[in-house]
């Protein structure tokens, strides 16, 4: 099915901030929610990722826990460990290879980055190929925009708190940085 230039779900812009945009005239449906769907995990990635490169060094090793327990670091590597629980159920060919960070300990910033940077992409394939209905590829029982959710409910929960933790520790980010996560659009 080709679509119109008018058909109101085209995106003036979908895929990485580089990419032209997927003309919509010449997409079927499919290639458009593909497209879609790889840039609303691409831009919760990106704004996940935008919140770690704004973290000072020593914000990454702040907590708000009495008890022992996660710093800002940690909740980075949990972001990334739930990416690699998810694909170790749904989609195990994806998982491997992927570092999985020990629960006591604080990883550093450039094993965050990449270990972040991998499972995005993983977790990119594996809903792009569940969308696609390629073989182990299952998401949620309510569809794959329901898992998609999901991932970025849970992602922006943490960025939440990591964002408290910051404040409440004084390691703020700046005002301008706060808002940019909610940019979405420019993101």
């Amino acid at each position: 099915m080709i679509l119109p230039t008018c058909d109101p779900f085209c995106l003036s812009r979908v895929g990485a901030p580089s990419k032209p945009p997927v003309r919509c005239e010449e997409s079927s449906i499919d290639e458009i929610l593909i497209a879609r769907l790889r840039e609303a995990w691409r831009t919760n990635h990106r704004i996940t990722r935008f919140v770690l490169d704004k973290t000072s060094d020593e914000g990454l090793l702040c907590t708000l826990s009495k008890k022992g327990g996660r710093n800002v670091a940690r909740q980075f590597a949990h972001l990334h460990d739930i990416r690699l629980a998810h694909l170790e159920k749904r989609a195990t060919d994806l998982a491997e290879g992927l570092p999985k960070f020990a629960s006591k300990d604080t990883p550093s910033r450039g094993d965050l980055e990449g270990a972040l940077t991998a499972s995005a992409e993983r977790v990119e394939e594996f809903l792009v190929g569940s969308l696609e209905r390629k073989p182990k590829r299952t998401g949620f029982k309510k569809g794959i925009f329901t898992t998609l959710s999901y991932f970025v409910a849970h992602e922006a929960h943490h960025r939440g708190s990591i964002l408290l933790t910051l404040k409440e520790c004084g390691h703020n980010l700046e005002s301008a940085d706060r808002m940019a996560i909610w940019g979405w659009d420019q993101m």
